[in-house]
């Protein structure tokens, strides 16, 4: 049976009704399901419950509204958090910072500039300590042989137009969070490198044998926000993928010259596609820079 229109009504239910207080029997209604049953196919088409989506959904839009200057406060409450630390818990919990960290990064985007011209933007990155990670998915060929790797083929998911991956990756590995990871394994036996496109997994445990792993150990991370892009439209899919080049061209030829940091070597960069980048009006993405503090002697790994 196919659930995809019945799933894609509810999607559509949960965004025009996002700032109210939503719950899986009403939505599971809208499909004409029994709860049970919607929870049970919500769950292996997204990866994640039919609340966790809905509360992911309450952040994503929340986030954007902290381009408007409006108080942390009233934006909390709009989306149905009774105080403003919860929202911020809630907050620092899905992105890894503060919502004041968010607006404090956001505040220099200037949404009138055509979303190519990065350089125009003032892109404040958050540092982010992340614990060594687990990576399972599919690897995807590419024809890079040297380099930083992941730049060189930065959104390389754009080129792909075989199975999908990602709905077969959920369907197999159940992370306990939704979100894709990009990055580059150096060297196949071809001396290319793969882009693998996986999910952040406990073990490896479900792990089939035409996946790729990998173990990402443990680093001081600036996080890039790029800047957002309405991909609501097919024409709007370039407009990212261009963006996101763009991003990582900025961060190695402008950001790091002046930084203070260098690239911490041995350890990978990668790409962050959680829910903020689904067809909408306000795509965005993370990119992830193992960083090194520079010294005037050497140069130290970041605690």
């Amino acid at each position: 049976m196919n659930y995809s229109k019945d799933i894609e009504r509810c999607i559509e239910y949960i965004e025009e009704h996002i700032k109210e207080p939503l719950t899986a029997n009403e939505i599971a209604a809208v499909a004409g399901y029994s709860l049970f049953h919607f929870s049970r196919v919500f769950s292996l088409t997204h990866g994640m419950s039919i609340m966790e989506y809905v509360r992911s959904r309450k952040l994503s839009r929340a986030s954007m509204e902290l381009f408007s200057g409006r108080r942390i406060i009233d934006i909390a409450l709009e989306y149905g958090f009774e105080t403003q630390s919860g929202f911020a818990k809630a907050f620092r919990k899905n992105y890894g910072y503060s919502p004041s960290d968010y607006a404090a990064r956001m505040e220099s985007f200037r949404p009138t500039l055509p979303p190519r011209l990065i350089g125009s933007y003032m892109l404040n990155p958050a540092f982010v300590h992340k614990p060594a990670f687990k990576v399972a998915g599919y690897g995807i060929a590419t024809n890079v042989t040297a380099g930083s790797y992941t730049q060189d083929v930065a959104s390389f998911w754009s080129q792909y137009d075989g199975e999908n991956l990602e709905a077969r990756m959920y369907a197999i590995l159940h992370p306990p969070k939704h979100g894709e990871v990009g990055l580059c394994i150096p060297a196949t036996e071809e001396g290319h490198a793969k882009y693998l496109l996986g999910v952040i997994v406990e073990d490896f445990a479900r792990v089939t044998k035409e996946m790729l792993t990998v173990e990402v150990p443990e680093a001081q991370y600036a996080v890039f926000t790029t800047p957002p892009v309405d991909t609501s439209g097919n024409e709007g899919q370039e407009d990212f993928v261009q963006v996101i080049k763009s991003t990582w061209k900025y961060i190695f030829e402008e950001w790091f010259p002046s930084s203070g940091y260098v690239y911490a070597e041995g350890r990978p960069n990668f790409e962050f596609y959680d829910e903020r980048c689904h067809s909408r009006v306000d795509t965005v993405m993370e990119i992830y820079v193992p960083v090194l503090v520079r010294t005037g002697l050497a140069d130290e790994y970041c605690q």
